[in-house]
């Protein structure tokens, strides 16, 4: 009996340690592609920053309405990337291509649409943020010259999604590499004017990221269709409709739609109030945003990974093997993120000023980090475990725990803590990590139930 007991943990350690290792491979090149990305952001919005808080606000100010247009996209990648988990899982790698082939024509009609509102209604967009008029002229024009970009954003985004649902990270990875060398190469070029061509400012930064991103989707669009990745997207499946793989694609894709729209709604308002703190305050809460990123790497990186482990493990009829992903899933990010928070709250000055040299921004940049890093942990389990359960198809509790932690604790405290108690912008940074303790509390509860290990996609 003592040698049985033995040999089950045993083996149960080695499944632990190859659930572990696969959650890794996963995750690693995501964690490398979404590092890339940020030192990117930090490079551009340092960049950016040296033309004065007014540029940065801009910025900050004529993006944030459109992540509403956003959350339709991100229905779309959710729903790609579970079925095509689900079919990876099962073996059956032809109706994985063909769940491509639908994923890849919607995106490039979505990004069309998309690029169309950005450049006739530019400075509609911007002014929903009720910016000052130096705000909403660079803004505008920030707009119009980045719509391409965004277009072909949305198209890498979605296909991106696909592949790393079957399992392949390092493909995507590879592409944005050498995208992002090139968007930093470019801002250089063209927000100081080097090499004999004109300093074109804010400009020049939104001209460098369009190339960037149309030559990244270009790129991937090669990929795909030479079949040099996990999957093969043949032209057949980008000219014909499969009423069936969109109606399966939607029908799980359409709550995640409904958080992330939720998410832009709200998050429009929070921003709202932020921006009524005034140019400074708002320039630091930008700031600290793109500081704050740093830990969204492995919390990212993990919550993929989880997504595809459990679509596949359900696909492969091994719900016990989704959950022990999911939950090595969690232990790792939390680990990861735990350290960027006590980085947050003893060093968020060094973080700041890769941004800024202007004080107040610092300042004010500061104290919200310090908020921020109480809430690592939290972030970071809401993130894997929602990733988790978007993966099993379990995406409409996901979004009622966005809508909860978002309009019935971040929204009335942050004007509690804004209007009435007039606590700033650390006051702001309350509310937000309120939010992500409530959020992960509905979500782990979930988790635990164990219903997603039933859901059909």
């Amino acid at each position: 009996m003592k040698s049985e007991q033995t040999r089950d943990r045993a083996i149960e350690l080695t499944d632990t340690q190859d659930v572990r290792r696969k959650v890794l491979v996963l995750a690693w090149p995501v964690m490398a592609e979404i590092a890339l990305q940020t030192l990117v952001q930090i490079v551009d919005m340092a960049m950016v920053g040296r033309l004065g808080p007014a540029a940065v606000a801009a910025v900050g100010m004529s993006m944030q309405p459109l992540f509403v247009l956003f959350s339709l996209v991100n229905g779309l990648s959710v729903g790609a990337t579970a079925l095509v988990a689900r079919f990876t899982g099962a073996e059956k790698r032809d109706m994985a291509d063909l769940a491509t082939g639908q994923a890849a024509w919607v995106s490039v009609l979505m990004g069309g649409v998309i690029w169309a509102l950005m450049a006739f209604f530019a400075e509609d967009i911007v002014g929903l943020m009720g910016p000052t008029a130096k705000v909403r002229e660079l803004g505008a024009r920030y707009l119009v010259y980045v719509a391409p970009g965004i277009a072909a954003m949305i198209v890498s985004f979605v296909l991106s999604a696909t592949l790393r649902g079957a399992g392949d990270t390092v493909t995507p990875m590879r592409i944005n590499v050498a995208i992002n060398i090139v968007n930093v190469f470019g801002n250089y070029v063209l927000i100081f004017g080097k090499f004999g061509l004109p300093a074109l400012g804010l400009v020049g930064a939104a001209i460098s990221t369009s190339l960037a991103r149309t030559l990244g989707a270009a790129v991937l669009l090669y990929v795909l269709l030479a079949g040099r990745s996990a999957l093969h997207l043949r032209p057949a499946a980008l000219l014909s409709i499969r009423t069936d793989l969109l109606l399966r694609m939607f029908r799980v894709g359409a709550p995640a739609a409904m958080e992330r729209l939720a998410m832009s709604v709200g998050q429009f308002f929070y921003v709202r109030a932020v921006s009524g703190l005034g140019t400074v305050a708002f320039a630091a809460h930008t700031l600290a945003i793109n500081a704050e990123a740093l830990s969204y790497m492995p919390g990212l990186g993990f919550a993929t990974a989880a997504t595809t482990l459990v679509g596949q493990g359900l696909g492969a009829g091994r719900p016990d093997l989704a959950r022990r992903s999911a939950v090595e899933s969690c232990k790792l990010g939390a680990y990861v993120m735990g350290f960027m928070g006590v980085v947050f709250l003893v060093a968020p000055e060094l973080l700041m000023r890769i941004y800024t040299s202007d004080e107040a921004v610092v300042r004010y940049g500061s104290a919200a980090l310090r908020v921020s890093a109480a809430a690592q942990i939290p972030m970071a389990l809401s993130f894997i475990l929602s990733g988790a359960l978007r993966g099993a198809g379990d995406t409409s509790f996901v979004f009622w725990a966005t809508v909860a932690g978002m309009f019935a604790v971040r929204l009335p405290l942050a004007f509690v803590m804004v209007s009435l108690l007039n606590l700033g912008l650390v006051g702001a940074w309350v509310a937000m990590a309120a939010d992500w303790f409530a959020r992960v509390l509905l979500i782990s509860l979930r988790f635990r139930a164990g219903r997603w290990q039933h859901m059909k996609v």
